[in-house]
């Protein structure tokens, strides 16, 4: 059914979002226990389980949050992915950031249309959606990324998601305490998002390139981590005095008078800690707060070095963090999944 909108004037990705279900697109089948699976249709294609077969033939052309059965009597519930379930399901190499830290990352950055975002640790591209989403198409995101498997399996999986390649998007593979010197405007840079091991080592990239009063978040998983960034980012006097929290996202249990907390929750994923650029020349206030602050022990200072020869001694790595290191094959194997459901997305035309 025809909206009347122009195909080529719609917003990126709407046409993979709306009207009836086509061949290409990705959806939920929910079973009566709240299980989820996450298909991509094809024409003539069917799902397999233990418990019968669903011709994807009985989906195609059909809308959204029709139930049908499959060969064996089971029904499922159809609708499209959220944002939140579709990064869940999504082949990934890189742990994905999780959908209420997205969140959150949008809204204290003040993502806003049109803005020019600069990220550093594409990951799976998980990010990159939400943030995509948030510039619009009239915006611009430049990602940077160490590991060429690590972004191919970002571009398939914002490809997927959008049904093409989004215009306001690059991916830039090096060392993002390096390269953005060489592509970005200095103060050119509105928003920065890094999500990375060691986002201290991109102090002086961040400084150059983000605008006055721009905002600096970075995503980091442990205390060390925190810890040592906050402290390079007061001792490097150009920004504003950071701020960190966390998120818990607590499910609530629903059944008639039983209405309690879930048992399980998803606690900590990581901390976000938020900056802004201050105009040059321009020192941050002194807090009074500060003034309060204990020296820091000998042990503490280890714990961040602040001299390159401190620093030579601890290893910001996967390893030195006890982090989960993604072995090159199952990144190659993800990035060939990404890449199959970003080809299946663009066979579908939009304002069909």
């Amino acid at each position: 059914m025809s909206t009347g909108e122009d195909p080529a004037q719609q917003p990126i990705g709407k046409h993979m979002r709306t009207g009836p279900l086509k061949a290409g697109q990705r959806v939920q089948l929910t079973d009566y226990k709240g299980r989820k699976s996450t298909i991509t249709l094809v024409e003539g294609g069917q799902w397999h389980t233990h418990q019968g077969v669903l011709d994807h033939h009985r989906l195609i052309g059909q809308p959204e949050g029709i139930v049908v059965e499959n060969s064996g009597g089971y029904r499922y519930q159809v609708l499209r992915p959220l944002l939140n379930d579709y990064v869940l399901s999504m082949p990934r190499g890189a742990t994905v950031v999780y959908p209420k830290d997205s969140a959150q990352i949008v809204q204290v950055a003040d993502i806003f249309p049109g803005a020019h975002v600069l990220e550093a640790g594409v990951g799976s591209g998980a990010l990159s959606i939400s943030l995509l989403r948030a510039v619009g198409d009239a915006g611009t995101l430049n990602s940077y990324e160490l590991r060429e498997e690590f972004a191919e399996i970002a571009r398939g999986n914002v490809e997927a998601f959008f049904g093409q390649p989004h215009p306001g998007w690059n991916i830039h593979l090096g060392d993002a305490a390096q390269k953005p010197l060489e592509i970005e405007t200095p103060g050119g840079v509105d928003r920065v998002v890094l999500d990375m091991l060691a986002p201290w080592e991109c102090l002086e990239a961040v400084r150059t390139v983000l605008a006055p009063g721009g905002v600096w978040v970075s995503y980091v998983a442990s205390v060390t981590q925190l810890s040592r960034l906050t402290e390079a980012i007061r001792g490097s006097g150009g920004f504003t005095e950071p701020e960190a929290h966390e998120t818990m996202l607590r499910t609530w249990h629903l059944d008639g008078l039983a209405v309690r907390p879930d048992h399980r929750m998803v606690a900590h994923t990581g901390f976000l800690l938020s900056a802004r650029r201050l105009a040059d020349d321009q020192l941050p206030l002194e807090l009074k707060k500060r003034e309060k602050v204990s020296e820091p022990s000998p042990e503490d200072k280890q714990a961040w070095p602040g001299t390159a020869e401190d620093a030579a001694q601890l290893t910001w790595d996967e390893e030195g963090l006890k982090t989960r290191t993604v072995s090159g094959k199952k990144a190659r194997r993800a990035a060939a999944t990404a890449l199959k459901h970003a080809q299946a997305a663009e066979e579908v035309t939009p304002g069909e």
